[in-house]
Formats: C-alpha cells, sequence, structure tokens
C-alpha cells in the first residue's frame, strides 16, 4: 500500500515534512525542480506536490509550488 503524504488526521507524513522544508528553503518549486533535487520520479512528485495541495499545504502560482500559512506553522517558520 502507497504511503500518503497526509495522514488521516490531517498531518504531513516525515516524507512530506522533507518535501515542504524543500520546497521552504528555495522558495517555490516546480515538479520538475523537485524532482530533480530529490531524485524521485517526476509522477511521484506530482502525486506528492497534488495530495499537500488538496491538503491545504501548498499553493500554485504559474507552476510553482509555496507555503501556505497552514503548513508553515507546521514547519514552525
Amino acid at each position: 500500500m502507497k504511503q500518503g503524504c497526509v495522514s488521516p488526521d490531517g498531518k504531513p507524513s516525515e516524507r512530506a515534512m522533507k518535501l515542504l522544508q524543500l520546497i521552504h528553503e528555495k522558495k517555490g518549486l516546480t515538479p520538475e525542480e523537485v524532482a530533480s533535487l530529490t531524485g524521485r520520479p517526476l509522477f511521484q512528485v506530482r502525486s506528492s506536490l497534488r495530495e499537500l495541495y488538496e491538503a491545504g499545504f501548498l499553493e500554485e502560482k504559474e507552476g510553482k509550488y509555496f507555503l501556505t500559512e497552514k503548513a508553515q506553522e507546521f514547519l514552525k517558520v
């Protein structure tokens, strides 16, 4: 069974937290940039980004993903 990025109680998984931290450090990333930086296949990256977006942790602007306030609270940034 595939491990999701967001648990049933609405918290990001450890892997998702690392992805959110990376997006925070780079001040926004495209799916292709995330794939390149993490070495993960693009389809996996897109799936993770979509899940985090739908859960309210990311927003998308002009093809780049950025943290929402909700994500910043989890990261404490």
